[in-house]
Order: structure tokens, then sequence, then C-alpha cells
């Protein structure tokens, strides 16, 4: 729990006033307007999506989802970071599993997993020059 807790904190600290505006835009399915003009703090904001089963500190698709989307690849990494030393969950499990829980994800498939030998492009050298 610490890490979780750790995580969280961690998170806060990089999220400034106008990204949690970004974040909570993202979540407006989720979070009713009257409820998400009282979220005031990125703090708030976790707290909120907990109180709402959107998180828990071994269910972390839906940040991860709104971090993706909401184009922050560094707190994307970190999430992926404890996800992948404190939960032991390997990136070969989650990329299953993500892609079922978030239909968006299945286009990204092909990109996500690496190339087998087979399907890499081999280019030929340039020409020399005469």
């Amino acid at each position: 729990m610490a890490e979780y807790s750790s995580l969280l904190s961690d998170l806060s600290e990089n999220i400034t006033n106008e990204d949690l505006e970004q974040l909570k835009s993202a979540c407006k399915e989720d979070i009713p307007e009257e409820q998400s003009n009282n979220i005031t703090s990125s703090k708030e904001w976790f707290s909120y999506l907990e109180k709402n089963d959107k998180l828990a500190q071994d269910n972390l698709s839906y940040i991860e989802h709104i971090f993706e989307i909401s184009r922050r690849p560094d707190l994307l990494t970190r999430v992926i970071e404890y996800r992948t030393t404190v939960l032991k969950i390997s990136e070969d499990d989650e990329i299953d599993t993500k892609l079922t829980r978030i239909p968006s994800a299945k286009k990204y498939k092909d990109i996500i997993r690496q190339p087998s030998e087979d399907e890499i492009i081999k280019l030929a050298p340039p020409p020399k020059k005469v």
C-alpha cells in the first residue's frame, strides 16, 4: 500500500492545475459536471476515482487510459513502472488484458508488440557515390 500511496503522490506532484482540467475533461463521461467543478486538486481527483471504483492499487487501467488520451506519456510511464515492478504484471500479460479492457487499444495491438525477424524490413545499403 505504501508503494501505491507513493505512486499517487508522485503523480500528483506532476499534475498542474491546467493538467487537472484536461484530465477531468477526459473523464467527463464518468464524473458529473457539478462534481467535477468541486475537484480542485489532483489528490481530490484520485480520491474521487477511488470512491467510484475507477482506481485501486491493483486496478490502474482507467488512469492509464486517461493519461494516454490526455497525451501524458510521462505519467503513463510511471503507472506502467509501478504495475510491472510492484504488481509484477508483465508487459505481455498486460497487453492481452489491456486489449480486452480498452476497446480503442485494439488498433494499437500491432504497434505494441515487437515484430519478429521475418517481419522486419531490411533496407539495402545506400548507393556508393561515384
